[in-house]
């Protein structure tokens, strides 16, 4: 038998492989929010490589950041009892990024149901060549007092999110 012939090894199924694949974040409105990163050594491990946690704190500045340029500052959030959460979040990563190199976190409001706000993310290089993750976030409104899942997001909150979505 040639080496042609011969058939690869079957690899175990790695945990990954349950994450669905997503051929191109879909949205109701295509403005993103793009927010410059640049990876510090504190951002990165040894090899000088981003640590993978690295990846959320930068997606949930642009978050803090998007909602701040629509009007809604989280200081005011938390001021009015509201929190937003992460209930789902899912990630891919495609490239690592290496010490020293500068990014765009890009941020996306897909659409807000209720207490709950959806998120598209996209990291890549600033010249937009090479995608680095790509992720989905949801957000639930809850009540800081109670600990509780809001029946409805703040008026003026849930205001502005559907002025950008429909935007």
């Amino acid at each position: 038998m040639t080496d042609r012939e011969k058939q690869p090894p079957q690899l175990p199924k790695l945990p990954t492989s349950a994450i669905e694949t997503d051929p191109g974040l879909q949205a109701k409105t295509q403005r993103w929010f793009e927010y410059p990163v640049k990876a510090q050594p504190h951002h990165t491990d040894y090899a000088g490589i981003v640590w993978h946690g690295t990846y959320l704190t930068w997606m949930e500045e642009a978050r803090v950041e998007y909602l701040r340029s629509i009007g809604i500052e989280f200081a005011d959030l938390v001021a009015m009892g509201c929190d937003l959460p992460v209930v789902e979040l899912s990630l891919r990563y495609h490239l690592p990024i290496h010490l020293g190199v500068s990014a765009i976190v890009k941020a996306r409001l897909v659409e807000s149901n209720g207490v709950r706000i959806n998120w598209d993310y996209e990291i890549c290089s600033c010249d937009q060549q090479e995608l680095f993750l790509t992720g989905k976030v949801v957000l639930v409104g809850v009540d800081r007092e109670q600990g509780k899942i809001m029946r409805q997001l703040p008026s003026q909150v849930q205001d502005a999110l559907v002025k950008h979505i429909t935007a």
